[in-house]
């Protein structure tokens, strides 16, 4: 089964999406215990909040549980459940443990991973996912998430929702470094990508028993910075996925006339609170930025650089320090070689010295930004140069005649040269 319904020229209404995510659920026949798996908050803009309440609208007391897939983020506290997910019952929401909340479905061999990642690892990875998702344990399992370039996978959610969103430890670790060895600047927009076949071959063999339903939104920010779905799709196969990816890559790239000597990214506090998702602001901006040009990334929200006491020590431990630099540390460095995401990470937000990074944080001292190899900015003479509520999407020329790129979202898309 598959279904689309997208606009050329408006967002989808509230009253469109209920009905379109009605239709769906109705084309499934009756289900007695349903298992929803939303993103967690970092993924606000999604709707998928929105859409997780007309599901429970339409099964009521059957749907009998809420897991945010929150990967390696911090799991959601009360407050960003009703900021997110509004007045559904809090008792429904579970949160996801990577290390202790997961099993194992099964691996996939070595020599099949060295096909599917080009020869970039030989070792089995674990088809780990939160123990909810075992079989029998509900009749329907719904996947809601966003479709938009991302770093790790190409394009994100379908069932990278389940395998990363849901995952352990391990497949995080294995799956997230692969794809820094691959290059960010051959995954970002892709399609088809190493991390996206591991994830298609785990599904094929390890999924079959479950019956899941993804719902997949695209969503667009207009001129004015107002951001809705312009494409929804539904399906049970990966079929959905290529859709809503392609129309995604349609919708959700930027091509700039020239290469930015300075963007200005903003990021906001409600939805970044760490470099471990604010780094969104270099990772989709990157190939759009000039050789030697600046990013400005004003963060009032952003206290710390890890989501969790671990990752945050380890990041301020190595820092962004570059590509070659991180790669001869995984090789050397224990504490780090056994966190191969944090690893991926450091690779991912390292400019490699083609252009400067300066960070903007409401909550982190000088010391602390310059210490992961960061420029630090002063946030509130920052805000008050480049104001974001009078700025436009794209090129603005500000106080003394400087020429800036600003982007208000980073994370609803990608920022690239032709």
């Amino acid at each position: 089964m598959f279904e689309r319904y997208a606009k050329e020229n408006t967002f989808l209404l509230s009253r469109e999406v209920k009905e379109f995510v009605f239709k769906a659920l109705s084309s499934l026949g009756k289900r007695k215990k349903v298992l929803v798996i939303p993103p967690d908050i970092s993924r606000y803009p999604s709707r998928a909040g929105e859409i997780t309440q007309y599901i429970y609208d339409y099964y009521e007391e059957n749907l009998f549980s809420i897991l945010p897939a929150t990967g390696l983020h911090a799991p959601m506290n009360k407050a960003e459940i009703r900021q997110m997910f509004g007045t559904l019952p809090v008792e429904l929401f579970h949160q996801h443990d990577p290390v202790t909340g997961v099993g194992t479905l099964g691996h996939i061999p070595g020599g099949q991973m060295e096909i599917l990642t080009n020869g970039l690892w030989n070792s089995p990875w674990p088809c780990q996912v939160n123990k909810l998702l075992y079989p029998d344990n509900y009749d329907l399992i719904i996947s809601i998430g966003q479709v938009v370039p991302h770093e790790v996978a190409g394009m994100s959610n379908y069932d990278k929702n389940l395998f990363i969103g849901t995952g352990g430890r391990e497949g995080i670790d294995i799956s997230h470094y692969i794809s820094a060895l691959y290059g960010i600047e051959n995954t970002l927009g892709k399609i088809d990508t190493p991390v996206r076949r591991i994830l298609g071959y785990a599904s094929e063999h390890f999924l079959k028993k479950q019956d899941i339903l993804y719902i997949l939104t695209v969503i667009k920010t207009d001129p004015e910075g107002n951001s809705g779905i312009k494409g929804l799709f539904t399906g049970n196969d990966a079929a959905c996925f290529f859709k809503a990816a392609q129309f995604s890559q349609k919708e959700n790239i930027t091509y700039v006339e020239k290469p930015v000597q300075k963007m200005v990214v903003y990021l906001d506090p409600l939805e970044y609170k760490s470099t471990w998702l604010g780094n969104k602001a270099i990772y989709r901006t990157r190939m759009a930025i000039k050789q030697g040009g600046e990013l400005v990334i004003i963060a009032p929200g952003i206290s710390s650089f890890g989501e969790v006491h671990g990752i945050d020590v380890l990041i301020r431990k190595y820092g962004y320090s570059g590509t070659e630099t991180i790669k001869k540390l995984v090789h050397e460095s224990p504490d780090l070689r056994s966190n191969l995401a944090v690893a991926a990470h450091l690779i991912h937000g390292s400019t490699d010295k083609r252009f400067l990074v300066t960070l903007c944080p409401g909550k982190m001292s000088k010391e602390e930004v310059e210490g992961v190899s960061f420029r630090h900015g002063n946030p509130v003479s920052m805000l008050k140069k480049y104001n974001p509520e009078r700025l436009s999407a794209g090129y603005n020329i500000v106080s003394g005649g400087e020429e800036i790129y600003f982007i208000q979202q980073p994370g609803l898309g990608l920022w690239t040269t032709r």
